[in-house]
């Protein structure tokens, strides 16, 4: 029902900064991950994450006030616009999530960062040979990837059920599959 190829389309006549595009990549590789393991579809979780951000890069002050009219404009449904406006929730959005999708989407989305950022600073600057406790370390270094809310993160975990080791393991997992496309293969 729906194509990736259309929704990469869709984001990138609004972005095309290839950071954003990895981070795309690997919210997308999460949330599929997580559908499946919920018996859900991966890929409308998938297309979900691949555009939370389709706004971002025009208008990053203004982040998900204009997600809406462009994600119309491609044709998603309400459920779809809805749960992208809800990873912003408390921060840029006044909208909760609710739905398992919505919570995933919103616990992912800055773990994925920080999990590349943990990444990066490896010898293998790679994601294949990395474990929980190496992120659990970084966690309690407050200047690392200082920009990631922390806050958002365990509040996710929470809202899903889930401890925060198994957020992290599950998002580890995604992120090694999806590891070349995301840039986080590194020297392995």
């Amino acid at each position: 029902m729906y194509d990736r190829e259309a929704a990469l389309a869709l984001w990138r006549r609004h972005n095309d900064d290839e950071s954003l595009l990895r981070h795309a990549l690997s919210v997308e590789a999460a949330m599929r991950r997580f559908a499946s393991a919920r018996g859900e579809d991966p890929e409308y979780w998938g297309l979900v994450g691949l555009l939370h951000d389709v706004d971002y890069q025009e208008f990053p002050e203004e982040h998900l006030k204009h997600a809406r009219p462009m994600l119309a404009e491609g044709g998603y449904p309400e459920a779809f616009i809805r749960a992208v406006e809800s990873h912003g929730w408390g921060l840029c959005s006044d909208v909760e999530p609710v739905l398992t999708m919505e919570k995933v989407l919103y616990a992912v989305d800055e773990l994925t960062g920080f999990v590349a950022a943990c990444a990066f600073v490896r010898p293998s600057r790679s994601v294949l040979d990395m474990e929980v406790k190496s992120v659990k370390k970084k966690w309690k270094s407050a200047g690392f990837a200082a920009g990631v809310n922390r806050d958002v993160i365990e509040k996710g975990a929470a809202m899903l059920g889930m401890e925060l080791d198994a957020l992290i393991e599950e998002t580890i997992l995604a992120l090694r599959a999806a590891a070349e496309a995301v840039g986080l293969k590194g020297a392995l």
